[in-house]
């Protein structure tokens, strides 16, 4: 039996895919816990499988100004989260670490105190990245953005870490697990990445989702722009409604509008406002229905999206969703769209191509089939594990 820390930020899209790794150890005999800035956020989709969680934090409060793009709201997202984050987070990191005794810490990508903290303590550890756009080199053409970066980190590990240590926090140098594969996120070498693919695992639904409103003589369209983005979807969502409403004839559509920036739901039978869905069940019947989603190009819902053979209008807004959105194009498995511009021509145009033209739904099905061979939460659980033996 052996240990494993999972060390997470408070992003239930960073959260979601390890919860499936950490129920396959269970399921194998083998001990975890969690360390976060909310334990909320973990129990509730790990459930029984959860083991100690520790608070680490608390996160940094406040959001990013709407209208940042590009280079400027990369440098507020480590400036003004990411960084932070590893600081707050670092003194409960390091007290889950004495308390739990791990022989494995796995860091999330973006929580840099769990490698950082293990790199200190000399506990190896392994990286979990739930996004691929680091693989691409999000900063090239940008070198002052990387020579500050690169500052920051190195001042950050004289802090929480070893000062000795010459690891990027991002990439743990015994193992990372890259919840994708090459087929979407591009080839190229990545020494000591393993691709696990998609980690699809259940999750508590949401409950009280209309399902007998769903109609099976139409393809059915979700329009979600995930769950950190409620401060600035309300023009796109208000497009995609207009479209879909013109589309009644042959498609249904769910928009999801956590924030309420459409008003109150209304009686329709063509779309369907509501703040929040059951998304893995209602992609398999999305997928099943020859249907699409158009979304922000979130890593976790594109991955959903293409395990289900799903094909994807992409409007990127922010973060590493512009990496992806590339991804999904060059895959040949969607369509992009200006998030901040396009209108009801642009985004409907996109969105009859990826019904329509077959395509689209032949690359998003041989995506879902590479994704399925990959091996997921129990690929990813068995590289943990192998891990633990060599290190032990």
């Amino acid at each position: 039996m052996s240990r494993f820390l999972f060390v997470v930020p408070p992003l239930a899209g960073h959260v979601n895919p390890v919860v499936g790794v950490a129920a396959a150890l269970v399921a194998r005999g083998h001990r975890v816990a969690w360390a976060c800035a909310d334990p909320d956020l973990v129990a509730g989709p790990a459930g029984a499988t959860a083991g100690e969680v520790f608070a680490c934090g608390p996160a940094p409060k406040g959001g990013r100004p709407a209208d940042l793009r590009g280079p400027e709201a990369l440098k507020f997202l480590w400036e003004w989260y990411l960084l932070p984050l590893a600081e707050t987070m670092a003194p409960g990191v390091g007290a889950a670490v004495e308390a739990f005794r791990p022989d494995v810490v796995v860091a999330d990508q973006q929580a840099f105190a769990g490698a950082l903290v293990a790199e200190r303590l000399g506990v190896p550890w392994a990286t979990s990245a739930t996004t691929s756009a680091e693989f691409t080199d999000p900063l090239a053409g940008l070198p002052r953005v990387r020579e500050w970066l690169e500052a920051r980190l190195t001042a950050l590990r004289a802090a929480i870490g070893d000062p000795a240590g010459t690891a990027d926090p991002r990439f743990s140098p015994r193992l990372v697990l890259a919840f994708s594969t090459p087929e979407l996120a591009g080839g190229g070498p990545h020494e000591g990445v393993r691709w696990v693919g998609p980690s699809i695992a259940a999750r508590p639904a949401a409950s009280g989702f209309p399902w007998e409103w769903l109609d099976g003589g139409r393809a059915t369209v979700l329009v979600t722009l995930g769950t950190a983005n409620t401060d600035v979807g309300g023009r796109f969502l208000d497009v995609c409604r207009d479209v879909l409403r013109e589309r009644a004839d042959r498609v249904q559509g769910v928009i999801v509008d956590p924030g309420g920036t459409l008003g109150p739901p209304v009686d329709d039978k063509d779309v369907l406002i509501t703040a929040r869905v059951p998304q893995l069940a209602l992609l398999e019947r999305v997928g099943r229905g020859a249907g699409a989603l158009v979304c922000h190009a979130g890593h976790n819902s594109v991955c959903e999206a293409l395990w289900h053979g799903i094909p994807l209008v992409v409007a990127p807004i922010r973060d590493d969703q512009p990496v992806v959105a590339g991804q999904v194009v060059d895959a040949g498995v969607g369509r992009r769209v200006r998030f901040g511009r396009a209108g009801a021509r642009q985004v409907g145009a996109a969105l009859d191509a990826v019904l329509h033209e077959p395509g689209y739904r032949a690359a998003a099905a041989r995506i879902g089939t590479v994704f399925r061979a990959a091996g997921g939460s129990s690929a990813a659980a068995s590289h943990l594990v192998d891990l633990a033996g060599e290190c032990g």
